[in-house]
Order: structure tokens, then C-alpha cells, then sequence
């Protein structure tokens, strides 16, 4: 295989990246299946949340919720408190809602079709193909924030969306699209990192147009994370106080600011609590709040 591929203007050795990933490769709970609703599961929760934070928050999930239609059959409230860790709870909405579409839809099956994927709630590009790779072995590009990052990298100069997707679907080597992304996901999360990337240790780092030198070509380019506002004192941070609180029990209308630890701020708390019941998180009970 080796030097084969061409993509724009870097020349990428497919064979040292998959050798590279073939020797490094982290040992994950969600690499060890092929299911489709596990696959799914894990992309929901690796969304924005970090890898040490999933893996035992996704075994507890999946022996609980093995299928789609045991997710779909739960309350939302159920799944949401299974998502304790987690972060951004409307991820468990939708993880929820969209098992209810594949009940609903494709009789319990997480779908085969990128359209159909595409369809299902909280779904978007990345994940869509990450299933189409991680599950059915496709032969499709699947770009998350390291990807993109790498792949600006090697060509040396910031990408639009579409030469993103273009170019990650045009690495993947025929057949070996699982490993392949692996690796890439791997490099980009050990080695080609956002800050103090190690040049030194990357396995293509003769075909990379950038190597370390001169402006970072990822900053900018699309796919690439930027930065993310202040957690302290956030309204993201009172909504994660709310919903901690509801996962106990239901919280008083009296009590939203100090639950929110705005003590002296109650419309702030009572915003914050109408978004999460406007989002379906959270129903109102009388004077008391619970989890929806």
C-alpha cells in the first residue's frame, strides 16, 4: 500500500499510520464490539466528555439499556439518571428519543443508511458515519476534532467543511476503514494534540506539510474545537446543579436558587429551570420540579 494515496498536497503513508496504530491502540470497552446501539451509545457519550469519564458510565448504561428497544421502553427520566457524569443532559434525551425513532422506524435496528442515521435525534455528520465505521465497517471518513486537526495539519493550511469530509473519506484505506480511524482518533488524542503536539513521535511525520513549523494551519480550519466559555459561575453550570439535585428527588420552586447556588439571584434559576422543562428535561409537578 504505502505511498498510494494523494490528498491535495500531502502524501500520507497509510501503512505507517495503521503499523502505528496497530502497536498503540488504547483498549477501549466500545472497540470491543460491533453492535450498532453500543456504537451508538458510546458516540453520545463522547461527545464534549472525556474518555476516563465514559467508560465506566457506558458499561453501567448498556447493562441497564442492552438495545434500543430497551431504551425506548424506559421513562426519559430513567435514562437521564443513568447519564450522572456525564454532562450536557440533553445528550440523554436525545439518546433516548432517537432509540423511540428506531423502534418506531426500523423495527428496534439502529439503521445502515447515512440518510437514515442522519434522521435519528442528536445525530449529526460525525456521529452518523462514526456508526456507518465503528459498527458496519464502512468505508467513510468519520471527522471528529482530532481528525480534522490532523488532516489540516498534513495538508499544511486551513480546510472548508466539505474538504474536510472530502479528504477524511479519501484516506481511508479500502476495507480497513475501523482501523484506520482508530489510529487517527488515537494519533490525533496522543500524539498530533491541539497544544505541544509530539512531531517527534508521529508516524508520518515526513509526509506532514507542516511538522511543527510555522503557524498552526488546524487553527481556523473546520472541525477544529475552539475554545469553550468560562464553566464557573456559568448558567451551564447551575443547569448541571439542577439536574444533579433532580436525580435525587424533586426540587422545590422555592428552592431553584440555592439548588442553582444562585442564592441571590431567583430569575436566574427560574430561566434556567423553564429552558430545561421548554427542552423536555425537566416537568413541572405543582410547587416542585422533577426530573421529565
Amino acid at each position: 500500500m504505502g505511498r498510494v494515496l494523494t490528498v491535495d498536497t500531502a502524501d500520507v503513508d497509510r501503512d505507517a499510520v495503521l503499523a502505528w496504530g496497530r502497536s498503540t491502540r488504547r483498549d477501549l470497552p466500545w472497540r470491543r464490539t460491533r453492535d450498532p446501539w453500543a456504537v451508538l451509545v458510546s458516540e453520545l457519550m463522547l461527545q464534549q466528555t472525556q474518555v476516563s469519564r465514559v467508560v465506566p458510565r457506558y458499561e453501567v448504561f448498556l447493562r441497564r439499556f442492552p438495545t434500543a428497544t430497551a431504551c425506548a421502553a424506559a421513562g426519559q427520566a430513567e435514562v437521564v439518571r443513568l447519564w450522572d457524569g456525564l454532562g450536557y443532559n440533553r445528550r440523554a434525551r436525545h439518546l433516548h428519543q432517537a432509540a423511540a425513532t428506531i423502534c418506531d422506524r426500523h423495527r428496534g435496528e439502529v439503521p445502515e443508511r447515512l440518510e437514515d442515521l442522519l434522521a435519528l435525534p442528536g445525530v449529526g455528520p460525525y456521529t452518523a458515519r462514526a456508526v456507518l465505521v465503528f459498527a458496519f465497517e464502512r468505508d467513510v471518513g468519520a471527522v471528529d476534532t482530532n481528525v480534522a486537526r490532523l488532516l489540516a495539519r498534513w495538508q499544511g493550511r486551513t480546510l472548508s467543511r466539505h474538504e474536510v469530509q472530502a479528504a477524511a473519506d479519501a484516506t481511508v484505506p479500502p476495507g480497513q476503514a475501523w482501523e484506520w480511524t482508530q489510529a487517527l482518533f488515537d494519533l490525533g488524542a496522543t500524539v498530533c494534540t491541539k497544544r505541544s503536539p509530539s512531531c517527534g513521535r508521529c508516524p508520518v511525520r515526513p509526509d506532514c506539510a507542516w511538522a511543527g513549523v510555522g503557524a498552526d494551519p488546524a487553527k481556523g480550519s473546520a472541525g477544529v474545537g475552539g475554545s469553550q466559555s468560562r464553566f464557573d459561575g456559568s448558567d451551564r453550570q447551575g443547569r448541571g446543579r439542577l439536574i444533579a439535585a433532580l436525580r435525587r428527588g424533586p426540587v422545590a420552586s422555592a428552592d431553584l436558587a440555592a439548588t442553582a447556588g444562585w442564592t441571590d439571584d431567583d430569575a436566574r434559576a427560574a430561566r434556567v429551570m423553564a429552558a430545561l422543562v421548554h427542552e423536555g428535561l425537566v416537568v413541572p409537578d405543582g410547587d416542585v420540579y422533577r426530573l421529565g
